[in-house]
């Protein structure tokens, strides 16, 4: 995967890594990570800390829970011990892919009519 930092912040953006994934014997685009080092109000809200897209053609093939797993090794290194994941609960392939790699529901709610799954992740033990 190769890497893209944003190191400044805003009043509604925070510092974050995108991770890019690609097949290299394919030589395609297959998705991206972002890792947000670390969570203001509207993102504990919902967006959590990693935020993951997968090409269309390619879901459904395990690529997201991969992508997770890569983002948490990096939340690893930055001493970040518990990571904020969430997904509209319609979304059950992005709710796989969180819970295959941990996640642990804390609660639904309702953002503009949409009910939202927010998910913990202790990076503890991994």
């Amino acid at each position: 995967m190769d890497n893209s930092e944003v190191k400044s912040s805003s009043k509604s953006l925070v510092p974050d890594s995108t991770f890019f994934c690609l097949d290299e014997e394919r030589n395609i685009f297959v998705g991206a990570v972002s890792i947000r080092h670390y969570l203001n109000d509207s993102l504990l809200l919902s967006g959590g800390h990693i935020g993951d897209g997968v090409r269309p053609s390619e879901r459904r093939k395990g690529i997201a829970t991969q992508m997770i797993k890569l983002a948490l090794d990096e939340y690893k290194k930055l001493g970040i011990e518990k990571v904020l994941m969430t997904c509209n609960k319609e979304n059950i392939g992005s709710a796989k892919s969180i819970k295959n790699n941990g996640g642990i529901l804390e609660n639904e709610i309702d953002i503009d009519g949409a009910i939202h799954q927010r998910y913990w992740i202790s990076i503890k033990n991994k």
